[in-house]
């Protein structure tokens, strides 16, 4: 299970932030040119808060109990759970995030479903996604199958593939930006949230 394999390693997850300054600043920056979504805003996989703490995003849910420490340290209001099943109400935030969670969490339409139920009506998801077919992650799968300590346990997906997903679960994509890295390896997705009465 994920979850205990980033409750085990949560520091050095966390340190891979401090040795990689410069993607990190790229993909936080990548979010930052597309969210425009009113608060309160959630992440999905909150991890040690990193992103959160950067972006503004207040509220947090992890499976991994030492990862929500951190994330809590950083003033995140973030909790234990799962985002199968989010313990919030129905159009409670403006905005949900995944930020390379999707390849983590064991029943992705169910995580997309769930964070559709908690949007606002026109509220925004926001996926950081690192694509199957790109260089890094075609060099992630391959370490996973090398027993990776993370990536053993990840599934990669394609730009194409989420956009379906996100399409069977209520959304239209609106923007797909890429983070800026020497590689395209980095994607920022915005999703909205769409009603079948809109159409």
């Amino acid at each position: 299970m994920s979850e205990e394999v980033f409750d085990k390693y949560a520091e050095l997850y966390d340190q891979w932030y401090d040795k990689h300054r410069e993607t990190f600043e790229k993909e936080v920056e990548c979010f930052k040119k597309i969210i425009d979504a009113e608060k309160p805003w959630l992440e999905i996989g909150v991890g040690s808060g990193r992103f959160a703490e950067a972006l503004g995003i207040e509220y947090g849910i992890d499976p991994a109990e030492r990862m929500v420490e951190l994330a809590r340290k950083r003033g995140i209001n973030a909790i234990v759970g799962y985002g199968e099943r989010l313990p919030y109400e129905d159009k409670t935030f403006g905005a949900v995030f995944l930020i390379v969670t999707l390849c983590f969490v064991r029943d992705p339409i169910k995580v997309l479903r769930e964070a559709w139920r908690v949007l606002k009506r026109g509220g925004k998801i926001y996926i950081g996604l690192i694509p199957r077919d790109s260089p890094l992650g075609k060099e992630y799968m391959e370490k996973g199958k090398k027993g990776h300590r993370f990536y053993s346990t990840a599934r990669f997906y394609t730009i194409n593939e989420v956009r379906k997903m996100l399409k069977i679960c209520g959304f239209i994509v609106s923007k797909i930006v890429y983070a800026g890295l020497k590689k395209k390896d980095f994607v920022c997705i915005e999703g909205i949230k769409h009603h079948p009465s809109e159409s």
